[in-house]
C-alpha cells in the first residue's frame, strides 16, 4: 500500500509539473482575450480533456510504442529525463520550453478561432515531455493495479489544470508576473530532480 501512495505522489508532481497549469496562464489569457467567459469555460474544458485523453493513451498504450520501435525501457528513460531537465531549466530561468511550444506557435494560437485543441492541448499542455512522462511511470509498476497511481495522477492533474485555466485571470491578478516566474522555478527545481533520478534510473538499466 506504501509504494502505490509513493507512485502516486511521485506520478503526480511530475506529471502537474511537467504539464504546468500556472505556466499556460499568461498563453491562455492571451489567446482567450476578448472571449465571452462562457467560450473561456468550455475552451478549458475541451483543453483539458483532449489533453487527459492523449497522455492516458500512450500511458496505456506507451509499452506497445516500446516494442515496436524496438526501444529498451532503459534508454526511453534517459531520453525521457533528458528531455524533462531541459524542460525543468527553461522552467528555473522563468522563460517557455522550446520543447512544447515555439514563439511562432504561440503567435498563431493568439490570432487563430478555436485555440482549445491546438496549441492548448497539444502541445502546451500535452506535449513531448508529459507524453513521456506518462510513459515511463507507466513503465515503473510491474502490474495492472500499478498503473492506477499513474492514471489517477494523470486525471487529477487535468482536473485541477481546468480549474487553473478558468480561473487564469484572477490567477494572474494575485501573482502577477513576478509570482508565476516564482512558482515556476520551484517547479523546474522540482521537476530537475525528478528528470535526474529518471536518467539514473535508465543509466542503471542500460549498463545491465
Amino acid at each position: 500500500m506504501t509504494g502505490y501512495v509513493s507512485l502516486f505522489l511521485v506520478s503526480l508532481s511530475a506529471v502537474f509539473f511537467v504539464v504546468d497549469p500556472v505556466g499556460v496562464v499568461p498563453l491562455f489569457l492571451a489567446m482567450t482575450a476578448g472571449d465571452s467567459q462562457e467560450k473561456v469555460r468550455r475552451t478549458a474544458m475541451r483543453a483539458c480533456l483532449v489533453a487527459c485523453g492523449m497522455m492516458l493513451f500512450f500511458a496505456l498504450f506507451g509499452g506497445v510504442i516500446f516494442k515496436v520501435f524496438g526501444v529498451s525501457l532503459g534508454a526511453f528513460r534517459v531520453a525521457g529525463g533528458i528531455l524533462l531537465l531541459i524542460t525543468a531549466l527553461d522552467m528555473l530561468r522563468a522563460r517557455p520550453s522550446e520543447t512544447r511550444t515555439t514563439p511562432t506557435e504561440e503567435q498563431e494560437g493568439v490570432v487563430k478561432e478555436d485555440v482549445a485543441i491546438v496549441p492548448l492541448a497539444i502541445p502546451l499542455l500535452s506535449g513531448p515531455g508529459a507524453i513521456a512522462t506518462a510513459m515511463v511511470l507507466m513503465a515503473k509498476g510491474d502490474s495492472l493495479t500499478s498503473a492506477i497511481p499513474v492514471l489517477a495522477a494523470i486525471v487529477l492533474t487535468f482536473v485541477a489544470s481546468y480549474f487553473i485555466l478558468r480561473a487564469s485571470g484572477m490567477i494572474q491578478r494575485v501573482l502577477r508576473q513576478s509570482g508565476v516566474a516564482i512558482v515556476e522555478r520551484v517547479m523546474g527545481l522540482i521537476l530537475a530532480a525528478i528528470a535526474v533520478q529518471f536518467i539514473a534510473d535508465g543509466g542503471k538499466e542500460l549498463l545491465r
